[in-house]
């Protein structure tokens, strides 16, 4: 079946996007092979002056390229290839003397995106769907087919070099301003405007205006050969802080640029072609290929029946305006939700309404909201210290202290006030939630709902099924969580679920290697080596070292001594330093700068950490999370791997270049790792490296998490 549907109205001719049984268009080898022949037949009749391309899927102009084929090369050669195959065809439509119009009506990402750089005109609707972006970074590689060598050119080095390191969107409005569109259109008249468009810079009644006029500052920047120098330098630093070296594609991207920008063009495109053929063999890229695909499974996948219809939400109810209930307050008026946040105190209420505030300023800093969503935003928080206005709320996420009985209580005082349809969630991190529900008068209604601090910015949620909670709960728990922007896991109840049970053995081992003499700027330095964006011992000071032992205590109670804490942890918590939040914890935190507190040396013997090497370290960090990771799987706390790698992902930034916790235990080999555990297990006399039999069997049967590795 045909992606492309070629129509003529007199002098202009009219290429549509259609890919069929697709809800967006991409570009991959046949449709290119398409495109090229339309073009072809097109530059053939030399009565049509004018080409306009559109797209007939909504919100959609082109996807991107299709990351299946590139997922599937296997050689730079066969990359580069790639890449001059389709600047052939782009190259054509940029030389064909014709008035081209990139018609955008949506989404318009990596090869669509360049594929409108090509034409000499781009016009979009007025519509938010509409979003503008080279992301190619954020899969390992950077633009191939000419992305690098024409946005700069369009849209100015410095908004070009933004947008292809970061790989982040931009609006029409901001597009229209910095000239990489034209025009921007209504929605429901825009292939109607863009027809008369053409016709008008035809029949030369019509100018099209460029961006506004360059202000000083950036004529200094980028068009003068010190100003460029600063630029780039300054946009090296800038990746180098953000990626630590570990994602090599923005860093490739800048230097092609540097290389190209104001030369040749095709001598440009050449280069840009060979840094493609590079980076698209790594391992980094395929390792980002597999986590965009988990994301979007994620997105989408069903957990429950389709037959089971979830309840819309339309009032939230929140208890306890601590850092996470007012997190979730501010998450869910961010999307327009109406929620009742309830706290016994008038200062905790006060400060929540301070942080959301702050949270929507710096949305409005970057342009991401408008004054007037601000305010409307902020005005759906309603602040209470009674239960008033829980009366209709479809469901109430319950965020008050890690304390069981605290949290029947409030689930007792709900069952009187809500309606029985009304889901009541509760963001405990470690409580088993069929211990909370049996305080509610119907306990099938009741399910876990754990965000991740800061609520804000962490893109994962765990739902915790019990025993008792029923489907409609589930989907319509599921259902809300997509709807405030969360990427959903469902896992078993028990205690401490998936993620923390996880992320504790990792902190917990920290702390017995401080114990063992370890600098705890070496433990941390080590972990955020392998890619991890916080150290641990600079996790447990920012989670708060009373919060992170109540639920390492837990943990331990449930699951024996294997789970035991680390000493040092209850000898820290009990000198009163609680971590960041109080100023003073294994570190002491100022501002922005930290340094070891002192105080915490005198707790542990005498150092013996010399023959504790950095390998030896990071094995028992990450295999000690890769053994209570299988031991999950065992208990069908996790339904499989998938599940498993991302939300270690999205839940605690475990390093995406390395595709997930178990993708790297692939990686590495089940059988290295139970050998290395068992040299621990003998060596330390450490129940908690002793290799589950889940892991075991992964090492003599299947190979790998994935099957054969």
């Amino acid at each position: 079946m045909n992606t492309l549907n070629l129509r003529i109205e007199k002098e202009i001719a009219i290429i549509e996007f259609d890919q069929p049984d697709s809800k967006v268009n991409v570009l991959n080898t046949d449709t290119m092979r398409e495109l090229d022949g339309a073009i072809d037949g097109i530059l053939g009749k030399p009565e049509i002056k004018a080409l306009l391309i559109v797209s007939k899927k909504a919100g959609i102009f082109i996807a991107g390229a299709d990351i299946k084929e590139i997922e599937h090369i296997t050689s730079a050669d066969d990359a580069r290839e790639k890449a001059e195959n389709g600047k052939a065809v782009l190259d054509k439509i940029s030389n064909s003397g014709l008035v081209t119009v990139a018609v955008i009506n949506g989404v318009c990402l990596g090869g669509g995106l360049e594929l409108a750089l090509a034409c000499k005109y781009r016009v979009a609707g007025f519509s938010d769907a509409v979003k503008l972006g080279l992301p190619e970074v954020k899969l390992g590689i950077i633009p191939g087919f000419g992305g690098t060598q024409r946005l700069p050119r369009i849209a100015g080095l410095t908004r070009g070099l933004n947008m292809i390191l970061s790989g982040e969107m931009i609006s029409g409005r901001d597009a229209l301003k910095c000239g990489l569109v034209d025009r921007l259109f209504p929605e429901v008249r825009l292939i109607e405007n863009s027809v008369a468009l053409a016709r008008g810079i035809l029949q030369k009644t019509i100018r099209t205006g460029r961006k506004e006029k360059k202000k000083l500052f950036l004529v200094l920047l980028e068009d003068t050969p010190f100003g460029r120098a600063l630029l780039f330098s300054q946009a090296r630093k800038n990746v180098l802080q953000k990626t630590k070296g570990f994602y090599p594609a923005s860093l490739k991207a800048l230097e092609v640029i540097r290389r190209t920008y104001g030369k040749d063009f095709k001598a440009g495109s050449r280069i840009e072609s060979e840094a493609f053929g590079e980076l698209a063999v790594t391992d980094v890229s395929k390792n980002l290929i597999k986590v965009f695909y988990l994301n979007e499974e994620f997105k989408k996948l069903p957990w429950i029946a389709a037959d089971i219809k979830p309840d819309k939400i339309n009032k939230c109810g929140i208890l306890g305006a601590g850092v996470m209930g007012g997190g979730i307050a501010q998450l869910v008026s961010f999307y327009d939700i109406p929620s009742r946040l309830k706290d016994i105190n008038y200062e905790a209420l006060k400060s929540a309404l301070k942080t959301a505030k702050g949270l929507f300023d710096y949305a409005l800093k970057k342009r991401i909201l408008k004054r007037h969503q601000v305010d409307y935003k902020m005005g759906l928080i309603s602040p209470t210290t009674t239960y008033r206005g829980f009366e209709n709320t479809g469901i109430v996420i319950e965020a008050v202290v890690e304390d069981l009985n605290i949290k029947q209580k409030v689930f007792t005082e709900l069952s009187r006030i809500v309606p029985p349809t009304t889901v009541l969630a509760s963001n405990t991190s470690s409580l088993p939630i069929i211990n909370i529900a049996q305080a509610a008068e119907y306990p099938e209604r009741a399910v876990g709902l754990h965000f991740f601090n800061p609520v804000h910015r962490m893109p994962l949620v765990e739902v915790i099924r019990s025993e008792r909670s029923s489907d409609r709960a589930l989907a319509t728990t599921i259902a809300f969580a997509r709807r405030i922007g969360k990427v959903v896991i469902v896992v078993k109840d028990v205690p401490g679920f998936l993620i923390n049970r996880i992320l504790l053995s990792y902190m917990n081992e920290a702390g017995f290697l401080f114990e063992e003499g370890m600098d705890i700027r070496r433990i941390d330095r080590i972990a955020r080596g392998f890619g991890m964006p916080m150290g641990p011992v600079e996790l447990i000071d920012e989670v708060g070292i009373d919060v992170g032992y109540k639920v390492a205590k837990i943990l331990e109670s449930s699951y024996g001594p294997r789970m035991r804490v680390a000493p040092i942890l209850e000898k820290v918590k009990e000198k009163g330093l609680l971590g960041k939040k109080s100023k003073a914890g294994f570190y002491l935190h100022k501002g922005r700068e930290k340094e070891p507190n002192p105080a915490i040396f005198g707790l542990v013997g005498p150092s013996g950490s010399g023959h504790i090497s950095d390998e030896t370290a990071l094995k028992r960090m990450i295999y000690i999370m890769v053994n209570e990771a299988a031991r999950c799987l065992e208990e069908k706390v996790a339904d499989r791997p998938q599940t498993v790698d991302i939300g270690m992902i999205m839940g605690t930034g475990f390093p995406p270049f390395r595709a997930g916790l178990l993708r790297y235990a692939d990686s590495v080999g089940a059988g290295n790792i139970v050998k290395d555990l068992e040299v621990f297990e003998k060596g330390l006399g450490a129940l908690r490296f002793k290799p589950c039999n889940y892991l075991i069997d992964i090492r003599d049967k299947m190979g790998g998490f994935y099957g054969t590795v």
